[in-house]
């Protein structure tokens, strides 16, 4: 694997656009580029479908899943059925969860001792969906190990256990990548790809709404819990990470545990965007809006249909030409919903995970953008804790 921050790599070009993630460290900014197809059926490369084909079957990527809770079924199910991946082992500290694994799956085998899983030669990489709490010992065991690891977000519970996994997957060549599912949705990708064409003009601002009812979380508070999936979308779509942020929330329920929280972000090219998260709402919501220069647009993911609405809407300042003109025009045009492929996320995202241990490149959603979220996370969590006051965003990594 290139060096962590030297040659970027890309992959083969394929018909759909690339993406992107630009990380800041101090004063620079580290991208990464690949590209990942989203259509179900053509979610590999060349080279993976050519691998798929190999009548023996000896470049299949060997994977073990440990964690057999909520998510954990999801992960299991999608790389059951890649064809360039075969998963060995489910790992669980509860026998019982490894019984219902292996009854579903027999060819899959079972163990609730981790050790075991690591000790295995054949064992490329491992997938962990466990709680947010075990993700750093986990994780820099399999890398101990020699494993490629592919982690749940967040990726750890705090900046500096990030950066040393970060660390220690470059030292020893190896991948880590962090499922932040949402970067690999269609309607995401389209609104990048709509933002980078430039149709929205510059970027003013963007406000989000990620609310429902339930559920509690009894060790993280409502920012941890949601507040992730849009953190890593607007990293992705901004291409930058926000330097500041400012937090008010309360606890309602639980004392001690906030959930509901009010997030404003501050981006050094001047964007702000404020992003409402709780577990107490009398609706479901996941609606970004996204204000332009030139256009609007909205982003609605609870929407069967039509999950991208671009507005032709603004308003167009004219200069004053004479001492005491001022001239503001408001412009309501057509609204278009443009066409978005079907796919699961989650498939093309493991897709991807084998994608980039057979060819070595970054990830999209790689240690350096989970490293992003964790950091922001983090800075948020100071300002919720010290009543709404402004932090700084310190990445923790090389400084």
């Amino acid at each position: 694997m290139e060096p962590c921050f030297a040659r970027l790599t890309r992959l083969t070009q394929l018909a759909l656009p690339s993406l992107h993630i630009r990380v800041r460290r101090g004063g620079m900014a580290v991208s990464t580029c690949t590209t990942v197809t989203t259509a179900r059926d053509q979610t590999m490369t060349p080279a993976i479908l050519a691998r798929s084909k190999d009548a023996k079957g000896d470049s299949l990527k060997t994977v073990a899943l440990v964690g057999y809770g909520y998510w954990g079924p999801n992960l299991l199910r999608n790389y059951m059925e890649l064809p360039g991946a075969t998963v060995k082992w489910v790992c669980d500290s509860r026998p019982e969860a490894v019984a219902k694994a292996t009854s579903r799956y027999p060819a899959v085998q079972g163990t609730t001792d981790y050790q075991e899983v690591l000790a295995d030669p054949q064992v490329d990489a491992v997938l962990l969906a466990t709680p947010i709490s075990t993700h750093f010992g986990l994780a820099e065991a399999a890398l101990m190990a020699g494993k490629h690891v592919f982690v749940e977000k967040p990726m750890t519970s705090g900046t500096a256990e990030s950066a040393e996994l970060v660390r220690l997957a470059e030292a020893r060549g190896l991948t880590l990548m962090v499922g932040h599912t949402f970067v690999y949705s269609p309607p995401v990708r389209k609104v990048k790809e709509i933002l980078d064409s430039g149709e929205l003009g510059d970027v003013y601002f963007i406000t989000s709404s990620r609310v429902n009812l339930g559920l509690h979380q009894r060790d993280v508070s409502v920012v941890w819990d949601l507040a992730p999936h849009d953190l890593s979308i607007l990293h992705y779509w901004l291409g930058e990470t926000p330097s500041s942020v400012s937090v008010a929330g309360r606890a309602c329920i639980n004392p001690g545990v906030p959930d509901v929280a009010f997030i404003n972000l501050r981006f050094p090219s001047g964007i702000v965007a404020e992003l409402q998260v709780s577990w107490l709402s009398p609706v479901k919501l996941r609606r970004t809006m996204v204000v332009g220069s030139q256009k609007m647009l909205l982003y609605d993911d609870t929407e069967s249909v039509e999950k991208v609405k671009i507005f032709d809407h603004g308003v167009d300042f004219k200069d004053p030409e004479t001492f005491g003109e001022y001239q503001l025009s408001y412009r309501t045009g057509d609204i278009l919903a443009p066409r978005i492929d079907s796919a699961e996320p989650l498939h093309v995202e493991a897709s991807h995970f084998i994608e980039c241990l057979d060819t070595g490149c970054r990830s999209i959603t790689d240690g350096l953008a989970g490293l992003a979220v964790v950091a922001s996370l983090e800075a948020a969590e100071r300002s919720l804790r010290a009543d709404g006051c402004e932090q700084q965003i310190d990445m923790g990594f090389g400084q």
